[in-house]
């Protein structure tokens, strides 16, 4: 087939430009970018041949080499892993899949030196190696068909691709390096970058050198190494490999031995991803069988209230042959999520308990993902009620949990008070908590969207309910006071009976049926009047809600 000129796609045209213009320091990372695409192209033909014997037959050892041409000023990787043909190398290579990638680039498009690191999130670590080369050449040829493909290009817009020769499966990249790059070509430099950033990738990286192919990583799947013997760098790199951006805010590896056999090595970032609440976002668990990579779609592994867990999970009771659609209903899928999830939580509550500065960030960032649990994840409640935390009337800018709540509830107060709305400056303006705050009874500030759906669902905590301050029903009189000025005050008098009786029948003719009922209260201290629910009512915020998308 004649050679082709394509135009890249608008997202890949900015990426590319944000590559060009990058100050990034550490330029070696399009090493370990390039080398991960490698690792996982062989994972998955790993699966692919576990129903095809035939498509490894001819080369069955796993690898990605590394060379070098000094004179030609020219680095390749090349792997033997599943290749890609022309379709492949266009949709890959050409377009950028991931939803929000379009949003993020257009607030970076003017940014001169972003981090790269950033870019980590869209899965498209490949076009890292345009900060060191002035051209990019791929020759890629897919497992089980004959025809080879090349893809070339400048990375200034425009690709070409063209019938390519390639002697077996997999791919190679070759890297033209620009001028003042030639440090990519020294091999004590290669093994170096191999050394800090690669050294968990599970299979064989080798280095062409003048006596044979020599390889230079550990080639062991870090997750089956004892924790003893790995480095916080080598947790930070691995993470990065299964899709991290940032550092881990908490990594989390153990071993299962007993009925099932299983290991994990989980990480929580210490960032909230972009794409965080989309519905079509992947969940970032891969699940391997004896090391063998099975899937990263393996849903029924964690729950969607923990989507924002990286990381691995493999295990030795699986059949190799396991489908995706097996997976969906596989009991022992079943029992590795409750214990992955018990495990978590757990995790998180030692860290709360015992870092709660460093839990408050965690929290911001994934504080109302893990809210979603206490309204789907009946089984795991009780344990997330412990976690959870707040903002309160008397909190400041603290967060506080349910235990602290309950321990400082006033004499006589038998309810946890809430009020829900959009931000908390709105919230602690709100009149409804004018009485709370006169009696010093605090009232949970909830600002989060689920908010108003896990609340009904639970109903209470160790027995005492939630109730809406904006409810008509919330009945302050029993619970005591702040002060005696507090309590003097309740018994004074400031209305004449008959005039506000006359009031409240003026209000009820005008607003007529705009309203259930007008009614004299106690709970205002400076505002003359406010709106509340009427008990089995709808929450206001959630009328609010309804209203404004035309549910009402």
């Amino acid at each position: 087939m004649a050679e082709k000129k394509m135009r890249f796609e608008t997202e890949v045209s900015r990426l590319l430009h944000i590559v060009a213009n990058s100050l990034y320091s550490q330029k070696e990372i399009f090493l370990r970018e390039l080398i991960s695409n490698a690792s996982d192209a062989c994972d998955r033909l790993r699966y692919e041949a576990l129903t095809d014997p035939d498509l490894v037959a001819e080369d069955p050892d796993f690898k990605v080499r590394i060379s070098v041409d000094k004179e030609a000023r020219v680095l390749e990787i090349a792997d033997n892993g599943i290749g890609m043909n022309r379709d492949a190398l266009i949709s890959d290579l050409g377009t950028i899949a991931r939803s929000g990638t379009s949003a993020y680039l257009e607030e970076h498009a003017d940014e001169e030196g972003v981090d790269l690191s950033a870019i980590g999130q869209f899965g498209v670590g490949f076009y890292s190696a345009f900060m060191v080369a002035s051209d990019v050449e791929v020759i890629s040829r897919r497992a089980g068909e004959d025809q080879a493909w090349r893809w070339l290009s400048d990375g200034t817009g425009e690709f070409t691709i063209a019938d390519g020769e390639r002697d077996g499966r997999g791919t190679t990249i070759r890297l033209n390096l620009r001028k003042g790059e030639e440090e990519f070509l020294e091999e004590s430099r290669l093994r170096h970058i191999v050394k800090t950033y690669s050294d968990h990738i599970a299979l064989p990286i080798v280095i062409a050198a003048e006596d044979g192919d020599e390889s230079i990583n550990e080639a062991s799947a870090l997750w089956t190494r004892p924790k003893k013997d790995i480095t916080d760098e080598q947790y930070s790199e691995f993470y990065r490999h299964v899709g991290g951006f940032d550092e881990p805010w908490l990594t989390i590896h153990w071993h299962v031995e007993g009925k099932l056999e299983y290991r994990n090595l989980l990480f929580i970032p210490s960032s909230k991803p972009f794409d965080l609440f989309d519905p079509s976002r992947k969940h970032g668990i891969r699940l391997y069988v004896k090391r063998v990579f099975i899937t990263d779609e393996a849903e029924n592994l964690v729950p969607a209230w923990l989507r924002f867990l990286r990381g691995v999970v493999d295990s030795e009771d699986l059949p190799l042959n396991v489908s995706r659609e097996i997976l969906q209903d596989n009991p022992m899928i079943a029992h590795m999520r409750s214990a992955i999830v018990k495990r978590v939580l757990t995790e998180l509550g030692k860290k709360a308990d015992k870092a709660p500065d460093e839990f408050t960030l965690f929290w911001e960032n994934f504080g109302p993902v893990i809210k979603e649990g206490l309204y789907e994840d009946f089984e795991n409640r009780e344990m997330i009620l412990k976690i959870v935390r707040f903002h309160s009337t008397t909190g400041g800018d603290d967060l506080i949990s349910l235990e602290e709540y309950v321990g400082r509830m006033k004499e006589g107060q038998d309810t946890i008070y809430y009020i829900s709305g959009e931000d908390l400056d709105a919230v602690r303006r709100s009149p409804q908590l004018e009485g709370f705050v006169a009696k010093g009874i605090e009232v949970l500030l909830l600002t989060d969207a689920v908010d108003d759906f896990w609340i009904p669902s639970v109903g209470e905590y160790e027995g005492k309910p939630f109730k809406s301050a904006t409810r008509a029903g919330a009945d302050l009189d029993k619970i005591s006071a702040s002060t005696a000025d507090d309590s003097e005050a309740e018994d004074e008098k400031f209305f004449d009976d008959g005039k506000v009786d006359s009031l409240i029948a003026m209000f009820r003719l005008t607003l007529n049926e705009e309203v259930k009922d007008v009614r004299v209260s106690e709970r205002l201290t400076d505002s003359v009047v406010c709106l509340v629910s009427d008990e089995g009512d709808m929450d206001l915020r959630i009328e609010r809600m309804l209203e404004q998308h035309n549910q009402l």
